[in-house]
């Protein structure tokens, strides 16, 4: 039962959506200009940024848990 719980896990990780992060100020001003290249590159950074923190939280909750388990591991043993 668990594996299928991580498999549906890393399907639904590697499952990627379309998403823009643009205000509607930023994004009104820059694709006003004739290069929407750097509209994209602005929205990739916005996306970038906004992620790390999910990233560091995700690998601060997996050592926390990592933790657990060793200590429950150690007293049963």
């Amino acid at each position: 039962m668990k594996k299928k719980h991580y498999i549906v896990l890393v399907l639904l990780l590697l499952i990627a959506l379309p998403s823009d992060a643009q205000c509607a100020m930023c994004r009104a001003v820059l694709e006003s200009e004739a290069d929407v290249s750097q509209a994209k590159g602005i929205n990739n950074g916005i996306v970038y940024l906004m992620a790390i923190p999910y990233i560091l939280v995700g690998i601060t909750i997996f050592y926390i848990y990592k933790l657990l388990n060793k200590k429950e591991a150690m007293k049963k043993s």
